[in-house]
C-alpha cells in the first residue's frame, strides 16, 4: 500500500493552523533513506494483531522511511552519548574497573549506562509515538500514541510528529517525563539503598520465600505481552546490547514459556487451555508454599466471564482455567474485592463496557484436612451466603457506599461463591464424581438472574428478552401480559409500551415523557421508573436524575436492581449499547444519591392523597 500527505499542521500567531500539502512537501518526506531498520517478522496470529491482514508483516513496516530515519538515529546518539559520558566521568576522576552493569560494574562505565538505559526508554516513548499507526487527537491536537490499548489495531489516517519540536511526539517532551518520573521516585529513595532487578520464572522462582505476595499474572489468551513486546524490543536491543549482552542475547523476546492461552503456539485449543492450566498451578503452588503464612496471596484479575451460556447460568473459559489452576495449588478463595484500577479515558474504556475495576482474589492455603460435601449441602450454602453478598455489593459498603458496577458485578460475586465452594477437597455430585469449576461458576452467576419485581416489570423483563425493542404481535404481548398478571391495555396506560394496528413494542428511555412526575403518576412500575430515571440521567445528569429519585421515594432500591438485572441480560444478548445506559446509570448512583438527598422536599399539599 501506498500512503499520501492529507495535510500539515502548523504553529500559528493563535494557535496551530493546518495547511493543504504541497507536492514538494510530499516528495521530501519520500527522499528519507533510513541506514537501518527493524526487518524482523512478527507473528500474524498474536493476540491482538490485526495489521498482518493488510500486508505489514514487519515490524520495520509500522514506520515511514521518515521515522525510521529519526529512530535509528536517536539510537545511534545514545550509543554516542554513553560514550561520552564515560569519558566525562573519568576526567571527574570516577573510579572505573572497566566493568559495565551486566557484569556488576561501578564507576564511570556503570554510571554511563545507567544514563543510556534512560535514554532508551526515551527512545522506546518515541517509537510509540512515531509509527503509522498513530492516531490524531482532535481535542488536544496531537498524535495519539499506538498502545492506548494492549493491541496493535490498522488505521488509515495516522500523524506523523515532529521528533525535533516541543510538543506531543518530540524528544524534548519524553526526556522531561521522563525526568519527572524518575525524579520523584528519586527523591523517595535513600542514598544506602541498592535496587535488585531479575528475571525468573514464575514456576520454579525463589524470590516469594518468607514475603507477603501479591501478583498480577497473565489473562489467559487476553494479552499476547511477549508478541506484543517486540515492538519495543527491537529498538532496546539496538540501543543496548552491548550493554545487556545477556538479556539481550535474542532476536525477539521469548515466548514458548509465557504463560497465556494462545492456541497458534501449542497445536490447538485444547492444548493451549491445558498449557494455561498446568503451568498456572505450578506457578500458584511456587507461590503458596513459600509465601509467608500470616498473609493471605492476593492475585489481581481483571477477566470478563462472558463466553459459555446455557441453562444453568453463565461461565468463562477464562476464569474457569484460572481458577481451577487456583484450587489445584490447595488455595481457597477468602474474598474477591473489586478494586477500581481501570481509567475510563483510556482507549479501551471509552465507548464500550470493558471492566471497571481489576478482582483481586484473596486466598489462603486450604486445611488438609477440609472435608467434602454434597451439591444439595452445597446449594443451600449458597442460599444462606449469596444474597447478603449481593446485597452489600449493589448496595455499596465503606465511607462512600459505592456500589459495584455491573459490568463488574459477575467477577465480584465469584469470590463470596467460591469461597464457598473452595473450602472444601470437593463438592460431589449425585454419582459421586466432583463438581467442576465450571458447573460452580454457573450455580454461583444463576444468582444474577433472580428478580422479585411488580407485575408490570416482570412482563417487560420476558418481553424484552424475547423482542428487545422491536415490536411483535399483540396476541403474544397477551398471553404473555395473562401470565403476568396484567394487561397489554394496563401496561400501555402505565407508560411502557405502544400498542396499536396488532403490534405492541416497549418505549425506550429516549421516548418517555420529559414531564413524568413519579407524585402523581397512578401506575408507576418500576421498569417505568429505570426508564425515565435513565433519561433524566442522559439529559440532565446528576442534579436532574438525583431530583428524580428523591420524588421515587421507596422504589429507588428496586429501581437498582432492575438495573443489574438489564445490564447482565443485554450483555448476554450482545446488546453493548443498551447496556451500557445502564452500566453508567449504576457506576454513577453515588453522586445520583447524593443529588437526591439536597433536591427540594416536595410541599406536603404536593403529595397524592394528603388531606388537611
Amino acid at each position: 500500500m501506498s500512503q499520501r500527505l492529507m495535510g500539515v499542521v502548523a504553529e500559528g500567531v493563535r494557535g496551530r493552523v493546518y495547511l493543504a500539502p504541497t507536492d514538494e512537501l510530499e516528495a521530501l518526506a519520500a527522499t528519507a533513506k533510513p541506514t537501518w531498520k527493524p526487518e524482523v517478522e512478527f507473528c500474524q496470529q498474536a493476540l491482538g494483531f490485526r495489521v498482518g491482514n493488510y500486508g505489514l508483516t514487519k515490524w520495520s513496516d509500522l514506520f515511514t522511511p521518515r521515522q525510521l530515519v529519526a529512530l535509528t538515529t536517536f539510537s545511534d546518539l545514545v550509543t554516542e552519548v554513553r560514550e561520552r559520558i564515560r569519558l566525562d566521568a573519568l576526567a571527574a576522576d570516577f573510579p572505573d574497573d572497566g566493568k559495565g552493569i551486566d557484569s556488576g560494574g561501578v564507576g564511570s562505565m556503570a554510571y554511563a549506562e545507567a544514563v543510556s538505559l534512560y535514554l532508551a526508554f526515551a527512545l522506546d516513548k518515541m517509537a510509540d509515538l512515531g509509527n503509522s499507526l498513530v492516531r490524531w487527537e482532535p481535542i488536544a491536537q496531537c498524535p495519539r500514541q499506538l498502545f492506548g490499548r494492549q493491541a496493535i489495531p490498522m488505521i488509515w489516517d495516522f500523524a506523523e510528529a515532529n521528533p525535533l519540536g516541543n510538543s506531543s511526539g518530540s524528544w524534548e517532551i519524553f526526556i522531561d517525563g521522563l525526568t519527572k518520573a524518575m525524579g520523584k521516585v528519586f527523591e523517595q529513595t535513600q542514598p544506602w539503598f541498592h535496587g535488585y532487578v531479575g528475571q525468573a520464572d514464575a514456576q520454579t522462582q525463589s524470590v516469594s520465600r518468607g514475603k507477603f505476595v501479591s501478583s498480577d499474572p497473565p489473562y489467559y489468551d487476553n494479552i499476547g505481552y511477549a508478541d506484543l513486546s517486540d515492538f519495543f524490543y527491537v529498538w532496546l536491543r539496538r540501543a543496548l546490547r552491548p550493554v545487556f549482552p545477556n538479556l539481550l542475547a535474542t532476536i525477539t523476546v521469548p515466548k514458548a514459556e509465557e504463560l497465556v492461552a494462545t492456541p497458534f503456539r501449542h497445536g490447538g485449543k485444547d492444548e493451549a487451555e491445558a498449557f494455561f492450566l498446568d503451568g498456572m498451578t505450578s506457578a500458584m503452588r511456587s507461590l503458596v508454599t513459600q509465601a509467608h503464612p500470616e498473609a493471605p496471596v492476593t492475585i489481581y484479575y481483571a477477566f470478563k466471564q462472558s463466553d459459555t451460556n446455557d441453562e444453568l447460568g453463565t461461565a468463562s473459559t477464562g476464569w474457569v482455567t484460572f481458577l481451577g489452576a487456583v484450587l489445584q495449588a490447595g488455595l481457597q478463595l477468602s474474598g474477591t474485592w473489586p478494586l477500581r484500577t481501570e481509567n475510563s479515558s483510556r482507549m479501551r474504556g471509552q465507548g464500550s463496557n470493558a471492566l471497571a475495576s481489576s478482582i483481586v482474589l484473596v486466598c489462603r492455603k486450604r486445611p488438609l484436612d477440609a472435608t467434602t460435601i454434597s451439591r444439595r449441602e452445597f446449594l443451600r450454602e449458597l442460599d444462606i451466603v449469596l444474597p447478603d453478598a449481593l446485597d452489600e455489593m449493589t448496595k455499596g459498603s465503606g465511607d462512600d457506599r459505592s456500589p459495584v458496577a455491573p459490568v463488574d458485578l459477575s467477577q465480584a460475586i465469584i469470590g463470596p461463591g467460591m469461597a464457598v465452594f473452595s473450602k472444601y477437597t470437593a463438592v460431589l455430585e449425585a454419582d459421586g464424581k466432583p463438581m467442576s469449576v465450571r458447573t460452580a461458576l454457573q450455580l454461583i452467576n444463576r444468582f444474577l438472574a433472580e428478580d422479585d419485581f411488580d407485575a408490570d416489570t416482570q412482563f417487560c423483563l420476558r418481553w424484552f428478552e424475547q423482542h428487545g425493542w422491536s415490536e411483535n404481535v399483540f396476541g403474544e404481548a397477551d398471553v404473555l401480559a395473562r401470565s403476568k398478571s396484567t394487561s397489554v391495555e394496563g401496561l400501555k396506560e402505565a407508560g411502557v409500551l405502544q400498542s396499536g394496528g396488532g403490534k405492541v413494542r416497549l418505549l425506550k428511555w429516549s421516548e418517555y415523557p420529559t414531564d413524568w412526575d413519579p407524585r402523581t403518576d397512578k401506575r408507576t412500575p418500576i421498569w417505568e421508573a429505570l426508564h425515565q430515571l435513565i433519561r433524566a440521567f442522559r439529559q440532565g445528569g446528576d442534579s436532574a436524575s438525583g431530583a428524580l429519585l428523591a420524588a421515587l421515594g421507596g422504589k429507588a432500591e428496586a429501581v437498582r436492581q432492575l438495573a443489574y438485572r438489564l445490564y447482565t441480560l443485554c450483555e448476554r444478548l450482545g446488546q453493548a449499547e443498551d447496556a451500557r445506559a445502564y452500566n453508567e446509570l449504576i457506576t454513577s448512583w453515588t453522586g445520583i444519591e447524593s443529588a437526591a438527598a439536597t433536591a427540594p422536599k416536595p410541599a406536603a399539599q404536593e403529595l397524592p392523597g394528603f388531606e388537611r
